[in-house]
């Protein structure tokens, strides 16, 4: 399916909804992504409901959510797959975020750390001073995964022991279900944020290692270390 003829199916879905579900959405939204899942191979996102314009806990009203749904990620699913049910799998898409918005405006107070998160990436993306464990905010996809807007965070937590000799050596993660492996610098702060480059399929945003040092007694007074960093991937079982 052509993604025209996606955007005139959602219209068309979005249209069978009752209207009530729909109060305080901004807009249904198709985008061109390829959202790959950061553990599962085969699994893409198909759709994300990002909430925005809230207020306090007795302001639930005021929030307002913008829906959208992934044509590239339909796209890669139905790739091979003559049975692929577009219609289908739209509509159980957009039911399920237009749900997602629904329960968000139930529980506006956890929006204010999902808002904050989102601010915290804005400055980290600027090369500003940010909180660094801000990503723990995000939505949480699998252990030790989460997503701010469209990065995805790993975060590898490293005990005292473990921690300063891992600098300068390689450390294997698991992306959309297969190994790789990337080098580490040989000098490691409290917290290093690497962005890795060249994992497939690629990512809609970055895909950022969190190597930390496990917190302790003497971060009580002691004011972490932050860094950033970008490195190259390559697949695990390739050599050297």
């Amino acid at each position: 399916m052509r993604r025209g003829d996606f955007e005139t199916l959602v219209r068309r879905i979005t249209a069978e909804l009752p209207e009530h579900f729909l109060d305080g959405i901004a807009a249904i939204e198709v985008t061109g992504k390829t959202v790959p899942h950061p553990v599962r191979e085969g699994i893409y996102t198909l759709g994300e409901c990002v909430p925005h314009d809230f207020g306090g806990p007795d302001e639930g009203a005021a929030l307002r959510s913008t829906v959208y749904l992934h044509y590239g990620s339909f796209a890669a699913l139905a790739a091979g797959d003559e049975s692929f049910a577009w219609r289908e799998e739209a509509w159980e898409t957009l039911a399920h975020e237009v749900r997602h918005h629904l329960e968000w405006r139930a529980r506006v107070p956890e929006l204010e750390a999902l808002d904050a998160a989102a601010e915290a990436n804005y400055a980290r993306h600027d090369g500003e001073p940010f909180a660094p464990l801000f990503f723990l905010d995000g939505e949480r996809l699998a252990p030790d995964v989460f997503k701010v807007e469209d990065d995805v965070f790993l975060d590898v937590q490293l005990d005292a022991k473990a921690w300063r000799p891992a600098a300068g050596t390689e450390r294997t993660f698991t992306w959309h279900g297969r190994a790789w492996r990337v080098a580490l610098p040989s000098h490691l702060p409290d917290v290093l944020f690497l962005s890795v480059e060249g994992v497939e399929p690629a990512p809609a945003g970055d895909l950022v290692l969190v190597v930390r040092r496990r917190p302790g007694a003497r971060d009580l007074l002691h004011r972490a270390a932050v860094e950033q960093a970008r490195a190259a991937a390559r697949p695990a079982e390739a050599p050297p």
